[in-house]
């Protein structure tokens, strides 16, 4: 295998590596993972057409150059989706500054020109150009159609189309990478946009050369050298955008596993809290084969894997509700269960935050005995967090402590004092 047929190989992976990763947001009818799926998908589909197997199946149809016209028109879409999608992106912020004019410009333009740009390209194709010349005469298919005119309007039209998509790619990336305060979204987007830059280049090149052997065909002698630069050149403008996606992407999915191993560290605490409180869920937990024992591993990934949303915000719901059930406990507690709780922590031999993380747990499993109790005022309760950035942590410390609490809390279980009557 040649490096040329290895880096192509590479990109169509990545390529469907993206697609792949990107394709639950898609299917959540989210129009930006739409997009950005789709270019994806589109531009993956492309580079598929420039290898020998894409060739050789599409070859199969016995029209000369259809993987050539095909692999042009799924740029032309990818393009066009991953310029919905920038523009997308950045039409929420404000739409009066002229960077964001003009990208809804063109995206409103460029989604009218594809249809017209793929048709106008299938036309010259079957109608203008001369494909009785095959892989035989030339490798390259701007060699077998060396000296026709109707070459540079194929290949001016598709350069047209691509190069002014890029180049607003491009702006608006460099722009973003300039504001951005996470390295590692500055750095991707840098990349981003360096990629878009080089494939801009790329047409620019192209529809000189391709003007150039037109009006001097003599010129052609160097097509192989030329083909191999600005091949070398597209090569670097898909693999630094590829990468460069990658890297915020990267970012998110690393979030979303510390959210979804998070969720799992929470579940056993807030599934007990939400099946004992009415009301407090705003999607009850799993209950397979009646909430068994046996199927709990099952109704656990069922709930921490619903794709109802993100694991994210689901993480914001499970603490949320966390705490809205501690305060329905508050109401129903004994009023000195804290105290109780605290005492047995610091016997028990731990100490300053830990000893408030065991306690809070201790708290929890012994008020859940009182949660039929009749409501009142919410008695005395201690919480080490105070914001959301802390609470998840803290609920996890919690958690593990809540897990781990066994026969041994039986006595704070036990002879729990009435309350006072209830005050609503």
């Amino acid at each position: 295998m040649s490096v040329s047929d290895a880096l192509v190989a590479l990109i169509t992976g990545l390529l469907l590596l993206q697609t792949a990763v990107r394709f639950p947001a898609a299917l959540r009818g989210r129009h930006r993972g739409r997009s950005l799926s789709g270019a994806f998908a589109a531009f993956a589909a492309a580079w598929w057409l420039r290898t020998d197997s894409g060739r050789f199946v599409i070859g199969q149809l016995g029209v000369h150059d259809l993987p050539t016209l095909l692999k042009h028109i799924l740029a032309i879409v990818g393009i066009c989706e991953l310029l919905t999608y920038v523009s997308d992106v950045y039409h929420d912020e404000d739409t009066t500054a002229r960077h964001i004019k003009i990208t809804s410009l063109v995206h409103r333009t460029a989604a009218r020109a594809s249809l017209a740009t793929m048709l106008c390209l299938s036309a010259v194709f079957f109608l203008a150009l001369d494909r009785s010349k095959t892989f035989v005469d030339s490798p390259y298919f701007v060699g077998r159609h060396v000296g026709e005119p109707a070459l540079i309007l194929y290949l001016g039209l598709f350069n047209a189309y691509t190069g002014a998509a890029a180049a607003v790619c491009a702006h608006q990336w460099g722009r973003a990478a300039r504001l951005a305060a996470r390295k590692s979204l500055r750095t991707g987007l840098t990349m981003m946009a360096v990629g878009m830059t080089l494939l801009v280049l790329y047409s620019l090149l192209r529809t000189a050369y391709v003007t150039a052997i037109t009006l001097h065909p003599a010129l052609a002698t160097a097509g192989s050298v030329q083909e191999h630069i600005t091949d070398y050149v597209l090569y670097a403008g898909f693999l630094l955008w590829i990468l460069g996606s990658i890297t915020p992407a990267t970012h998110a999915l690393a979030s979303r596993l510390r959210a979804i191993k998070a969720l799992v560290g929470l579940h056993r605490l807030w599934r007990d809290l939400v099946l004992a409180i009415d009301g407090i869920a705003l999607h009850p937990p799993s209950m397979i084969l009646g909430g068994h024992r046996a199927a709990a591993a099952i109704n656990m990934l069922r709930d921490v894997l619903a794709h109802d949303t993100t694991p994210q915000i689901r993480l914001g719901r499970y603490v949320t509700e966390i705490r809205d059930a501690t305060h329905e406990l508050r109401r129903r507690a004994p009023s000195d269960l804290f105290q109780r709780a605290r005492r047995l922590a610091e016997t028990e031999g731990h100490t300053a935050q830990d000893a408030d993380a065991v306690a809070e747990a201790y708290w929890l499993k012994s008020a859940l005995r009182a949660a039929d109790a009749p409501a009142g005022a919410p008695v005395a309760f201690h919480t080490a967090s105070d914001d959301f950035a802390s609470e998840v942590p803290w609920l996890q410390r919690v958690a593990r402590a809540y897990r781990q609490a066994g026969p041994h809390i039986r006595p704070l279980l036990e002879a729990q004092p009435p309350r006072s009557v209830p005050t609503a």
